[in-house]
């Protein structure tokens, strides 16, 4: 089966993106669409990170394992899944790319290893499924991205409003519910 491959444009630099990939249990927050039940086990970022999953895509309930097998610092992080038993491996990889604004762009491909009958022959069907799954799963990394990039963060600190203070006996306190 041929591979699969979605990009995306993010504000921050790949050091940040990479930083926020490398951590496996990571994952789970902007793939929960369709990997669900998320156990991680080995070292929390890098080569050797793994998790059990349950894929949930096209209303079944498949167990995965994944395992980092290659990351390059601030380039690419590789994973392999297996699921179906060993009769379907799969090899997902994150390359990252410098934008000339200063921002990232990330691109997944998702590349079969080994595919049992079943899904070679449903192909046609299968790879628009997983195709749009994989762009939502970039457009809420990009989110996730953006939303702990610690630039962001001060500026969103920044513009919040000031807790209201209110006067008692004479003093000024900020506001603070019992």
């Amino acid at each position: 089966m041929r591979p699969i491959s979605v990009s995306i444009d993010v504000p921050q630099n790949r050091e940040a993106v990479h930083a926020f990939l490398d951590v496996l249990a990571h994952h789970e927050l902007f793939t929960d669409h369709m990997l669900r039940d998320w156990a991680c086990s080995g070292p929390p970022a890098g080569v050797g990170a793994q998790a059990e999953v349950i894929n949930v895509l096209a209303g079944q309930r498949v167990p995965v394992t994944i395992e980092v097998v290659a990351a390059v610092h601030g380039e690419s992080t590789t994973e392999r899944n297996v699921s179906a038993g060993g009769r379907r491996v799969g090899q997902g990889t994150y390359n990252l790319a410098d934008l000339a604004d200063g921002g990232t762009r990330v691109t997944f491909t998702y590349a079969w290893v080994r595919a049992p009958l079943e899904d070679r022959l449903l192909a046609p069907i299968v790879r628009p499924v997983m195709r749009r799954a994989f762009r939502r799963a970039l457009e809420r990394l990009a989110d996730e991205v953006t939303r702990r990039s610690p630039a962001d963060s001060a500026i969103a600190a920044a513009r919040a409003p000031r807790p209201a203070k209110v006067v008692l006996l004479g003093l000024d306190a900020p506001h603070a519910p019992r």
